[in-house]
């Protein structure tokens, strides 16, 4: 019973005789835990909703499991909390990972009643005045209401704005939601959307200091930084200095390749600098070139363009090239037509081979 809630990843027992009877001791081990997010649920906070959780399950503390029974307990109750505002619905749930990061969350989602986004708000003047992000927003407008559509928005459409203006520690509130529309419906379905933002200071650059690299030289780093100092801090041009670095380093077969930047932020000047950790990692060299789903004279023509040799140093960007054009290029002519091409590396540390999969579909 224990096992099956998912809340512990192994349940054991054992039983001992004491005089009174029998004694029975259970080992536990914690499952991994999952911070717990609610996309669709205009009609209650997330305080609400937390206390509805713990009061129906036991076990809830905020988080949930990846797998078990207490997740659709969780469900459940949701379903059962709905219900007290006339929302007869299904809840699912699922793993996803936050906008921009490793981390994941288990989301909860209302499968059925269409309740559509009106229009969103945004507190800062900024997002509000912003061409493009004012026109972007129309993506949202009319479309079905979900936190993690407009978190993912934030993340891809807003963000970009604030780091290009120097707002590198730009942070995004909970987003909170009403009804608009007629007021003596009972179950209104427009939502008028509010996304708090807090710019904070912006910032100069100032210095980038690097650690732990060998193969390329603090110098020549240094001539990858996409900013001098003194310049506004442009977050998307630092972004695009640590992509210039990851190239660098690819060319030279160096495929697991770890940057660590940590920012320094100097509030009284407004400058932030950066201390980089580099792990460069092995030096990969090419392997077997794997092709799948191809004729003979397309697998020939295949094998003619490409252009590592076996034992020579991976070059990661003759690689991106050749998945951009390099596979059309090959076929001019010839009469093949492919609606997918799966393109894979098979990297082998032990032996600091590369292998390049391509599956033609």
């Amino acid at each position: 019973m224990l096992s099956r809630l998912g809340t512990f990843s192994n349940v054991q027992y054992r039983f001992t005789t004491v005089p009174s009877g029998i004694k029975v001791e259970f080992q536990v081990v914690d499952a991994p835990a999952y911070p717990v997010s609610f996309d669709n649920f205009p009609w209650f906070s997330d305080l609400e909703l937390n206390a509805a959780l713990k009061a129906a399950v036991v076990l809830y503390d905020g988080t949930a499991p990846g797998s078990g029974a207490i997740l659709e307990s969780m469900s459940e109750a949701l379903v059962t909390l709905l219900a007290t505002r006339g929302v007869h619905a299904e809840v699912v749930h699922a793993l996803v990972a936050l906008p921009g990061s490793e981390r994941r969350i288990h989301q909860f989602h209302v499968e059925g009643p269409a309740l559509k986004v009106e229009s969103v708000e945004f507190t800062d003047a900024l997002a509000k005045n912003d061409h493009a992000i004012r026109e972007r927003v129309a993506d949202l407008i009319g479309k079905p209401f979900s936190r993690s559509a407009i978190e993912l928005f934030e993340f891809e459409q807003v963000r970009p704005v604030y780091l290009a203006h120097a707002f590198l520690r730009v942070k995004f509130g909970a987003i909170s939601t009403g009804f608009t529309g007629n007021p003596t419906k009972p179950l209104r379905d427009e939502i008028l959307v509010v996304a708090p933002i807090d710019p904070g200071p912006a910032y100069t650059f100032s210095r980038i200091t690097w650690t732990g690299n060998s193969v390329i030289s603090s110098d020549d780093l240094q001539k990858l930084v996409a900013l001098i100092p003194g310049q506004v801090a442009n977050g998307n041009r630092i972004e695009l200095t640590w992509e210039h670095v990851r190239n660098a380093y690819g060319k030279l077969g160096y495929l697991d390749l770890n940057l660590a930047p940590t920012p320094a932020y100097d509030d009284k000047a407004a400058s932030v600098s950066y201390t980089v950790s580099v792990v460069e990692g092995p030096q990969y060299r090419m392997g077997e070139l794997v092709l799948t789903g191809l004729s003979r004279e397309g697998e020939r023509r295949i094998r003619n363009a490409w252009n590592i040799a076996r034992d020579a140093v991976f070059n990661s960007s003759i690689y991106e090239q050749f998945i951009a054009s390099g596979i059309l290029q090959a076929f001019v002519g010839l009469p093949v037509h492919y609606d997918k091409i799966g393109h894979f590396l098979e990297k082998d540390p032990k032996t600091r081979r590369v292998d390049v999969l391509l599956d033609f579909q």
